[in-house]
């Protein structure tokens, strides 16, 4: 079954922020976690380019060892107001 508004991501650094919204990472998810949601969504991006997204993530922060880390986030996603009249 289809969404109705579903979100795509062309790069692994904009499906993070799509998981990052849609609270995904309100606790703490292994990589694996993260593949297995990205695959439901038919989005399939190289090792290689997630792994440098979850390092790059200001938004995460990981516990663990080298080859099995888990990621949270270290606050709530917000959405950006747009066109803010500032004084």
């Amino acid at each position: 079954m289809l969404q109705d508004k579903m979100k795509i991501a062309k790069t692994a650094t904009e499906g993070l922020i799509i998981l990052w919204s849609e609270k995904f990472f309100e606790k703490f998810r292994k990589v694996s976690d993260i593949v297995e949601n990205f695959s439901k969504r038919h989005h399939h991006f190289s090792d290689a380019e997630l792994g440098m997204a979850l390092k790059r993530a200001s938004y995460l922060t990981r516990k663990g060892k080298r080859g099995s880390y888990e990621y949270i986030q270290k606050h709530p996603y917000v959405e950006e107001e747009k066109n803010v009249k500032r004084k």
